[in-house]
């Protein structure tokens, strides 16, 4: 029994899959539930290795069966995909962190520029140029001439909207060089993160369309090398699912019912279950709305009255049934075809 499944486990694991011995995870949310039905206030390994052992024993419904397995394919997926997750969460702070500078010395360049850091031109620009000040003596030109380098088709859009934040601002606020060296700094940081994730996605679609069941996910619609590699890394081949229930359990996406008394608040989202797969099947059924099935079946759920996201999510908890289906009988996705239409008598 173990309550962390990641990378602090790795020699668990493999240890356990020398020895052939079942390694089973116990939820975090489960594992603090637990913690309270039993004496004591203590934070203690040995108290939590007690309550993680006795939560398997006499919950075993609660808990979920890992893959221990040796595949050295799925461990390089794991490894890769929790290096990208790393990379994402710095790419976050360091945008927001950029932002919140760029706002201190002009409200007005921060709206202009900060929905765009995604884009190489902007982030050149503001490691260049990063105040107000800098970017009035640059000029126009200069201004162009450095987004046009990475981002051409947004040179003059930027250049104009920056030349306009300019103009909104007459006031130089204090210590505004010291905030231009952090801005130049997070931008040339957060430039260097996206490049490492871009290349990080490369090494992570090669392993992921090299495993046999990589190029059967790959079939299904929304499912592309980074979700389908984390979705893979995380339930492996499948086995250790009795049905896509429970699968949907796992992953948190299958629905809670709320009742009080004889009141039955309706379904919720779970707050249980593996949250990197649940993120990923989140984004894949977002991005399987352009297939016809999927957005029929989305369409269906908000015209009973579900948000955005709840519909999401009862897409995804279907998409479990049908993942599981394609890693047991090795076969990849078929759209359903549509019932052919009876001939009209004459």
């Amino acid at each position: 029994m173990i309550d962390q499944p990641g990378s602090i486990a790795q020699l668990t694991l493999a240890v356990a899959a020398r020895r052939q011995v079942p390694v089973a995870y116990v939820p975090g949310l489960v594992m603090r539930r637990a913690a309270d039905l039993y004496p004591g206030e203590a934070k203690t390994d040995k108290r939590d290795a007690f309550i993680i052992a006795d939560t398997g024993r006499t919950r075993r419904r609660q808990v979920h069966w890992l893959d221990a397995g040796s595949d050295e394919l799925l461990g390089q997926l794991r490894v890769l995909n929790g290096f990208d997750i790393d990379l994402a969460a710095d790419q976050t702070r360091l945008a927001n962190r950029l932002r919140d500078a760029l706002t201190s010395v002009s409200p007005a360049l921060e709206r202009a520029l900060g929905k765009r850091l995604g884009q190489a031109g902007v982030r050149d620009l503001l490691a260049r140029y990063p105040t107000p000040t800098v970017l009035r003596n640059a000029g126009r030109a200069r201004i162009a001439k450095v987004i046009r380098a990475r981002s051409p088709r947004l040179a003059a859009t930027v250049t104009g909207t920056v030349m306009t934040a300019l103009d909104a601002q007459s006031v130089t606020v204090p210590a505004e060089a010291a905030t231009g060296r952090v801005i130049a700094e997070l931008a040339g940081e957060l430039d260097r993160v996206l490049a490492r994730r871009d290349a990080l996605a490369a090494e992570i679609e090669e392993a992921f369309l090299a495993h046999p069941f990589g190029e059967l996910l790959s079939t299904l619609p929304g499912i592309g090398p980074r979700t389908g590699s984390r979705i893979l890394a995380e339930i492996g081949d499948g086995t250790r699912f009795a049905d896509g229930a429970r699968l949907a359990s796992y992953a948190g996406v299958a629905p809670v019912t709320r009742q009080s008394g004889k009141s039955i608040n309706g379904e919720s989202q779970s707050r249980r279950g593996n949250h990197r797969l649940k993120n990923a099947m989140f984004l894949a059924a977002f991005a399987s709305l352009r297939d016809p099935a999927s957005k029929a079946f989305y369409d269906r759920k908000r015209a009973e009255g579900k948000r955005h996201n709840a519909a999401l999510i009862c897409l995804a908890r279907r998409r479990c049934d049908v993942i599981l289906a394609m890693l047991r009988t090795r076969q990849p996705y078929q759209p359903a075809r549509p019932a052919p239409s009876m001939p009209q008598a004459a």
